[in-house]
């Protein structure tokens, strides 16, 4: 044989020469749950090692991840029942969770990126993505709201406003406001392909905001569809989106690839919890090296065409590369 492929992999000082694919600290987006309270680490049942944090406890997480070199993160509130209406509401209080937990990292980490989940269901007494009426989402109603939600974060000083509630037209609703208000460079990065997954339970539990009727099948994504996702994300691009987003990640490479190979802007992926309560499910009985498994995960993400990725086990995969 004159070609023989295996003289490539002859050991890892050669396999990491010719290596296509590779994992650093400024590939992630690390989420961020916050909750009200001094004090406050509280350990997420259905995700076990990953914790919601109070303003104070949040100053010494940031420290930790710009120490590790993570530079973005994603934040998410879990909002008190009690602020919870069906018109959002506490989402545009300036004084809210969201916009003093924005300031509290700016104020750790100056250069920190920080994106802003934007949607409705943290704060919805329905638990819903949108404003509801007779059991219905309704859409542009919801957008109103959305918009000025993504304007109060940018006030905060939010870098990016990242609306994962996947109702039609938000994001021109969005750009359109943040530009009248002179807030030009703020940008959104929009959950272009967010399908309706049955890999978002743990998350929910983390901010209490299951839905609390029906489902999210009207406005998420079904996942049996692959050339919607392209539609939905050139018309988010259209609109003004300057990072389009797939989510869940495992399940949906080939999304993530279609898209990467028909848009010009970057393509985030989002590992999302349920992918991370199975590891540390599997992990926890022995039946999975936990560490390999991470990193193969998060490997294939990228190698699929992901120029970020949102993970829970971004801290994790910062130690174990470096």
């Amino acid at each position: 044989m004159l070609r023989r492929n295996r003289r490539l992999r002859t050991n890892e000082s050669v396999r990491s020469l010719v290596r296509e694919t590779f994992i650093s600290p400024n590939d992630f987006l690390v989420p961020i749950f916050v909750v009200e309270g001094k004090q406050v680490k509280e350990e997420i049942a259905s995700m076990p090692g990953y914790y919601r944090y109070s303003l104070d406890l949040l100053k010494q997480e940031i420290k930790e991840l710009w120490s590790l070199g993570l530079k973005s993160v994603l934040l998410f509130v879990k909002v008190p029942d009690e602020l919870k209406d069906n018109a959002g509401t506490e989402a545009i209080n300036p004084d809210g969770l969201m916009q003093r937990a924005v300031k509290t990292v700016k104020d750790v980490a100056p250069e920190m990126v920080i994106m802003t989940d934007v949607a409705l269901d943290p704060y919805s007494s329905y638990g819903h993505d949108g404003i509801v009426n007779d059991g219905k989402i309704l859409n542009d109603d919801t957008n109103a709201i959305l918009a000025e939600m993504a304007l109060s974060h940018a006030k905060a000083g939010a870098d990016f406003v990242a609306p994962s509630d996947m109702m039609d037209g938000r994001i021109f609703e969005m750009r359109t406001l943040l530009e009248d208000e002179g807030f030009h460079d703020t940008g959104i990065m929009s959950y272009s392909a967010k399908y309706a997954s049955a890999f978002y339970g743990p998350f929910r539990d983390a901010l209490d905001s299951a839905p609390g009727f029906g489902d999210k099948k009207t406005y998420q994504m079904d996942p049996a569809n692959r050339d919607e996702a392209i539609k939905e994300t050139l018309m988010d691009i259209e609109e003004g989106a300057d990072i389009v987003m797939v989510k869940p990640g495992l399940c949906y490479l080939d999304i993530v690839r279609d898209i990467k190979n028909a848009v010009n802007v970057p393509v985030a992926v989002y590992q999302v919890s349920g992918e991370y309560a199975m590891i540390k499910a599997a992990a926890e009985k022995g039946w999975l090296d936990h560490d390999a498994v991470i990193l193969e995960q998060l490997t294939a993400i990228k190698r699929a065409g992901a120029n970020m990725i949102a993970s829970y086990f971004a801290k994790d995969a910062v130690k174990l590369i470096s």
